[in-house]
């Protein structure tokens, strides 16, 4: 008989937390491998766009699917499917000899890694009672920035060893043992065989005054929801500043600051060193708010709208003097991003019951994931000409209108 591991619901979210490391490392090896892609290739940067629009477009509509995958075959056997699915189309990424052939392998990737956010989601909902959600989704949510910061120097590191190619064979490598690890390590709580009985029997209790006599809500039931459009509305005007922190900052550094690839290893993890306070933060501040006094709801509300005005950070970035200095803002842009976004995550748990979180999480995900599509076109057609500072400061605005809708949309749900 397996020996019981106490608060096994903190070791559950760390191997969600290590999968979303890896999944983020595997979309992050693009941005850091681009400059030396680019030239190998010969592409613009409006050819590199369309690579990322590739992955932006395919994450888009799958994000909807796979919510709707998670919640019909469950958490363990979805999440499995598509972390071999992330982990082979990465690899792939090897076997490019073009641009177009590196946006098909992009958009295998895009619609295999769709499912980390709502599958991260969906664990905190069925694992963990409403008060200790806001941390156990800022605990997996710092793994998307972890992996953004880990992905600079080891891709480095590959490519002048071995390769860009060896870069995306070694990040798909870490996801296939990611997967095994899920596959033996997960089991709902109702039937893991390490859950102790005390804590199995909180869960329970939890589930039961949430959701006692409910239905999970149907698709259209969850797109006719307020709540949900107070999560999704913000989501899509937040997503454009992360995706261009992940997608464009190494771009950034060698075009406006002409810095080597040694250079751009040394510099660019540093604003995913920050978002990890932010994700750490969006956990710590609702749950202070809440003891002096503040309803649950409005503890989310208040922590999405500090990380919205911290935003004017990064809108500064055109003013910098120096790639210290722009580096210095791109954290402050970073913290702010995550702090916002774990909020908005949680809330999700918050609104809908557990059988429906994924469905729910993921359609948001997609109407995110078209913000960041549209402004990804932006950038392509527009950074060459223009430059990035007017892209800074509009990704500011972005977010400060999105705490005014979340305001807006919930106005009535101050518990």
């Amino acid at each position: 008989m397996s020996a019981r591991i106490g608060k096994l619901r903190w070791w559950i979210i760390g191997l969600v937390t290590l999968g979303t490391i890896l999944n983020y490392l595997a979309r992050s090896t693009l941005s850091v491998a681009a400059p030396t892609i680019k030239a190998d290739f010969g592409m613009s940067t409006e050819q590199y766009s369309w690579v990322v629009l590739a992955f932006q477009a395919a994450y888009t509509i799958m994000q909807t699917v796979a919510g709707a995958i998670l919640d019909a075959l469950g958490t363990r056997l979805g999440f499995f499917i598509f972390a071999l699915g992330w982990a082979l189309s990465n690899m792939a990424h090897g076997l490019a000899a073009s641009w177009q052939g590196l946006a098909f392998f992009r958009g295998l990737l895009g619609a295999t890694e769709a499912a980390a956010i709502p599958a991260g989601a969906k664990t905190v909902s069925e694992w963990f009672p409403a008060r200790e959600r806001p941390l156990a989704t800022s605990a997996f949510q710092m793994g998307t920035s972890v992996g953004s910061m880990v992905a600079p120097p080891l891709v480095v590191f590959c490519i002048l060893n071995w390769g860009w190619q060896s870069a995306f064979y070694v990040t798909g490598a870490l996801s296939l043992l990611w997967a095994a690890l899920w596959w033996f390590g997960y089991r709902d709580p109702e039937d893991h065989p390490r859950i102790s009985a005390a804590e199995r029997k909180m869960i329970a209790q939890d589930k039961a005054a949430h959701s006692a006599g409910s239905r999970p809500a149907t698709r259209m039931e969850v797109l006719r929801s307020r709540g949900f459009w107070a999560i999704a509305v913000p989501r899509f005007l937040a997503e454009p500043a992360w995706q261009t922190f992940n997608f464009f900052i190494p771009l950034y550094l060698v075009s406006v600051w002409h810095l080597d690839l040694k250079s751009v290893a040394l510099w660019a993890w540093l604003p995913f060193l920050a978002a990890d306070f932010g994700s750490l933060a969006a956990g710590l501040v609702p749950s202070a708010l809440m003891r002096r006094g503040s309803g649950m709801i409005a503890s989310r509300k208040l922590t999405m709208t500090f990380g919205a005005l911290c935003m004017a950070g990064p809108a500064c970035i055109g003013l910098a003097g120096s790639p210290g200095l722009a580096i210095a803002l791109f954290c402050v842009g970073g913290f702010a991003h995550q702090m916002l976004n774990g909020a908005l995550i949680t809330l999700c748990s918050d609104l809908f019951e557990p059988r429906t979180v994924g469905t729910a999480s993921g359609m948001a995900g997609t109407i995110a994931w078209i913000g960041g599509m549209v402004f990804t076109l932006i950038i392509g057609q527009s950074a060459d000409v223009y430059g990035y500072s007017p892209l800074f400061v509009a990704l500011a605005g972005l977010d400060i209108i999105g705490a005014a809708a979340l305001w807006l949309l919930l106005r009535k749900w101050s518990g």
